[in-house]
Formats: structure tokens, sequence, C-alpha cells
């Protein structure tokens, strides 16, 4: 994987040579923008838009709805067979399923000769898939888990900010994705999943921590980060996930690694009452007469107040590297402040999230990445990766570490 500083020209084109065959899994907001930014590439021949139901497209893919490139398939994700067929018609598959399907998809992939990269969503799965690396390299694919914005942009961007430097002191990561226009009480609105978000705040969170991986309650340890207006100050705590297998890969190899989630201040206390009241649970209780799931009684209430169509969102990253360099202190800080899209109606977690699943899987289907199973930090050029996201307009931006304090 090359450094940052090595980042190509702008317009970047990752096949030339022959066209390209996509096949998305999941028709939701991130397989959707993954399609729409496929269907940007004039290489990209053919997109298989597969979900159970594709008879709805989101507005920015309208326009593509009688384009002969973009075929949508009605596909039970777990129909072996029908995926494994479909499978033989592409170069390359991007998954946008929910995580469970992760391990299945990226069999069926091996077995059938095809690249596949992931959203992630769950650490356990990524290190079951790399098990399946030895059968992926006798296949001359490549498989990548973890491709989304956090998991997927913010290792890329630590993993080559490590790799310029002799030797890590210390890796701090933030990820938030938020409203323009907050409204109380949380100020959040809902950006993906509600579910996956409760998953992260109710399960312990993997860092680093002395040199040695520990656990830390998610929620907790909050801090202060400043952006520039009008983005302003955010709270960051503790959340799982965000790192993924850094925390192993880096054990013993750096002092510290965190990752933090990004929210408007107040969120996370109000939060952490809600979930230590129980009312985030997943044990069944009894209420009255009735057994119910107290998570799934907090979904059914606060997701119609959460879900805000007509909500514009901001998406604000930043991730901080210290380290030796030459025999001397070095730390460098990158930032991203990505906002809605008002021209294409795509959000800015589609845009940071779809976008980057686009981009990894046409790496792949030109043979950028080399065969077997490897998380981004380790398989994608970050030079090729960030000039293609500053392409479509999202850029992120190394700062002066003294501007990163203001």
């Amino acid at each position: 994987m090359h450094g940052l500083e090595q980042a190509g020209p702008r317009g970047v084109s990752f096949d030339g040579e022959r066209a390209m065959r996509m096949l998305v899994l999941g028709a939701g907001l991130q397989g959707s923008a993954c399609a729409y930014d496929l269907l940007q590439n004039p290489d990209v021949q053919r997109v298989l838009l597969a979900d159970l139901r594709v008879d709805r497209l989101p507005p920015f893919l309208e326009r593509f709805r009688h384009d002969p490139r973009l075929e949508r398939i009605t596909l039970d994700a777990r129909d072996t067979e029908a995926i494994r067929t479909v499978m033989g018609r592409v170069d390359a598959v991007q998954n946008a399923l929910p995580y469970y399907f992760n391990e299945s998809i990226t069999r069926l992939a091996v077995e059938t000769g095809r690249h596949c990269c992931d959203l992630g969503g769950n650490t356990e799965i990524v290190f079951r898939q790399m098990e399946m690396a030895d059968s992926a390299r006798k296949a001359g694919v490549s498989i990548v888990p973890d491709c989304g914005l956090a998991p997927g942009m913010v290792n890329i961007i630590a993993g080559a900010g490590m790799a310029a430097l002799e030797s890590t002191d210390s890796v701090r990561i933030y990820v938030g994705g938020l409203p323009q226009h907050p409204m109380p009480p949380l100020n959040y609105q809902i950006v993906y999943s509600l579910e996956g978000v409760l998953d992260y705040y109710t399960t312990p969170s993997w860092i680093v921590r002395d040199g040695r991986r520990a656990q830390v309650d998610a929620l907790s340890e909050i801090e202060t980060v400043e952006f520039p207006q009008p983005v302003g100050s955010l709270e960051a705590f503790h959340t799982a996930g965000g790192l993924s297998t850094l925390a192993w890969t880096h054990e013993g190899r750096v002092r510290s690694m965190e990752y933090k989630t990004l929210r408007y201040p107040g969120h996370a206390v109000i939060m952490r009452a809600i979930r230590d009241l129980g009312l985030l649970g997943i044990e069944p209780v009894r209420a009255g007469d009735t057994d119910v799931v107290p998570r799934e009684v907090f979904i059914a209430c606060a997701e119609p107040r959460l879900y805000r169509p007509e909500g514009r969102d901001v998406v604000a990253l930043r991730v901080e590297v210290e380290g030796t360099r030459d025999g001397r202190s070095v730390r460098r800080v990158w930032q991203l402040i990505d906002y809605y899209d008002e021209a294409t109606g795509i959000s800015a977690m589609m845009r940071t999230t779809g976008f980057s699943l686009s981009i990894t899987g046409q790496m792949q289907a030109s043979n950028m990445v080399p065969a077997g199973v490897r998380t981004p930090d380790t398989a994608i050029d970050a030079g090729a990766y960030l000039a293609a996201l500053a392409d479509r307009g999202v850029a992120v931006r190394e700062l002066d570490p003294e501007q990163a304090e203001e």
C-alpha cells in the first residue's frame, strides 16, 4: 500500500483496457449509492443491482431506470444457487447487504472466482472471512471486507499514516454522521440502520492502550473535538466496530489506538441513561400480559421521530497519527467534512460509504488489489483511493497539526 503523499491525479480511471461488469448486492441506501457511482464510470459496462425488492429506486437512480447498463434483479440473499448464478455474470461483487450475510457471500465469491468487497460491521465475521485467504489466493481473487466509512476509509488513512512512520505512538480516529440542523432531544437523525447504531452503543469497544488490546465501555470517556464552523464543537465517545481488526494487527506495535463516534454535545449522556435503564436490552421482559423486547419497543418509538427524509446530513471525520520518522517526532492529521449533495440528493453518509464500496470494487476489477483476503488498510492503495474520492468531491485533507487544535 502506498503512502498518502503518493496520491494520484484527480479523474482517476481504474480500467481503460476492458469493460467491467459489477454486481451490487443490496438496494438500500448504501447499495444504491454504490450503483450510482459505478454508473458514472463509462468503463463499467453493466451494473446488476440485486435485492428482494428492486421495484423502487431512490430519486438519484431513477434517471438510470431505462439505461441498459443498469439491470435490476429480484434476489433472495439466502438463495445460494441464485447468487452463484448471478455472480457468474460479473467481474466483481460489491456487497451492501447486512453484515450477517458477509461470510456466506465471501465464500460464494471465492467458489465462483469473483472479487468481492463489503461494508463489514462485525469484526468476528471479518476474522472468519480472513480464514478463506488461501482459497481466495488459489482462486486468484481479492476479498476486501470493511470497505465503508468506518471501518473502511478511516482504516485506509490510518494504515497509510502509520506506514509512513518508522514507529507509531498513537492513532486516534473520530467519525460521525450528523444532521446539519440538529433537533432535541438527541440532536440526531437516522443516517443508516438505527439497530446498527444501537449495537455500537451497547457493545464494548476494542482499543489498544499501553501497547495492549483492551475493551472499554461504549459511550464512555467523552471528550470535545473542535471542527470548523458551522459544524463546531462535537463530543466524541467510544463505540464498537470502528477499528475492526486494527486493534489486533497493531497490538504491541503502537502505544495507543482508539476509535470514537462524534455527536453533538449531550447525546452520549442521554443514550447512556437509556441504555442503563435496560431500554436497549435484547432479552424479553414481561410487560403486563405480554413479553416484549425492550430494544424493539425503543426502535418502534424512536425511529419515526429520528427518521427525517427531508433532513440534510454532514459527515465529520478526523484521523490523527503520531510517531517518529527520521529520528524526530511527527504528528499528522487528516480531516473530512462532507455534506448532503443538493444536486443529486445523495446524503453525505451515502457518499462516504457507498462511494467507498464502489471505488474498492473498481480497484479490484482493475487488478489493483492483490489476491487473497485483506482488510482495506493493507489491500488498498491509499493515494489512488483518496484521489478517486476527491474526484467525487469527497475531499480528505491533511491539516497542519496546529490548525487541528484551533
